[in-house]
């Protein structure tokens, strides 16, 4: 009896058992709509498939970050990679709560529980296409001169204006 259940479920099984799986990215094809990869599973298969993307988040990872791969119904030919990670850039070591957004050189945007860290691994942070940067409520200080308190010298007192910077 129980041969004979496993022989009518033996096919099933083996759909379920093929519809998710873990490995290794090995090519991307970012010209597409959807952007395509190349995964090699765990199982040795090498499949080509479509990376699913958050909206508004995207990336083009290295080959050798890891991937989860959804297969529907157990397809191996309809493959679908939700997620890529790679432990050689991750960050670590953030507080509960913390969330950042990383790549390969360093650069680092942290939401820490006591503000916002813009790190550019030495590299310039260009705000472009803007016609106004607006910042309410604080200062700016730059190699620690305060946009708000720094002073002038050379000027006399009284009501007249300094000359626009040169």
């Amino acid at each position: 009896m129980i041969r004979a259940i496993n022989k009518l479920t033996a096919p099933l099984s083996r759909r379920v058992n093929l519809m998710v799986a873990r490995g290794v990215l090995a090519l991307v094809n970012d010209a597409a709509k959807m952007q395509g990869v190349q995964v090699k599973l765990l199982s040795g298969e090498v499949r080509d498939m479509e990376r699913v993307q958050n909206y508004g988040f995207t990336s083009q990872p290295h080959a050798g970050a890891e991937v989860a791969a959804v297969f529907v119904g157990g397809n191996r030919d309809h493959g679908l990679v939700l997620a890529v990670d790679d432990r050689r850039y991750r960050v670590m070591g953030l507080q509960s709560g913390e969330v950042g957004i990383y790549d390969d050189l360093g650069h680092r945007i942290t939401l820490t529980r006591t503000g916002i860290v813009i790190d550019g691994a030495t590299h310039p942070i260009n705000i472009v296409n803007c016609p106004q940067v607006i910042l309410t409520g604080g200062d700016v200080i730059a190699d620690g001169v305060s946009l708000k308190t720094h002073k002038h010298g050379g000027v006399q007192s009284g009501t007249a204006q300094t000359d626009v910077p040169v």
